[in-house]
């Protein structure tokens, strides 16, 4: 009898600990404004007893990785290095993108000439062989 009961209590228990379909966004990447920055290492710059610093980055969310990186970044140049950078690659000017592009097209024609050149020798080879 016992067990009839765990049983049946053991069923319940799994019928409500059904997951949850949604799926959940995806984290959009933080973006900190050079203004933010410059606060927070001044803040940062300002603790002077031990676990201040921790305790400033638990309340903001931050690594202690961001904090020497804002920390070398205005080191290099103040807020101009503190400014979101693009990610990627660099753009090239207008003459190299052309440049790149006329490479690619040649090389790709000269493929092209190759393989025709190969047709017209079997074509060639193939009529002699018949006459």
């Amino acid at each position: 009898m016992f067990h009839k009961q765990a049983r049946e209590q053991q069923s319940d228990h799994t019928e409500t600990m059904v997951p949850d379909p949604e799926v959940m966004p995806k984290a959009k990447r933080r973006r900190f404004t050079a203004k933010y920055k410059l606060g927070i290492i001044a803040e940062a710059d300002r603790c002077t007893e031990s676990g201040q610093i921790g305790a400033l980055l638990r309340r903001e969310g931050l690594y202690s990785s961001h904090l020497s990186q804002w920390r070398q970044q205005r080191q290099k140049g103040a807020l101009q290095a503190l400014t979101a950078q693009k990610r990627g690659r660099k753009a090239q000017d207008a003459m190299m993108a052309e440049l790149t592009k006329l490479r690619r097209e040649n090389q790709s024609l000269r493929t092209r000439l190759e393989q025709a050149e190969a047709i017209i020798d079997v074509q060639k080879n193939s009529r002699i062989c018949l006459d």
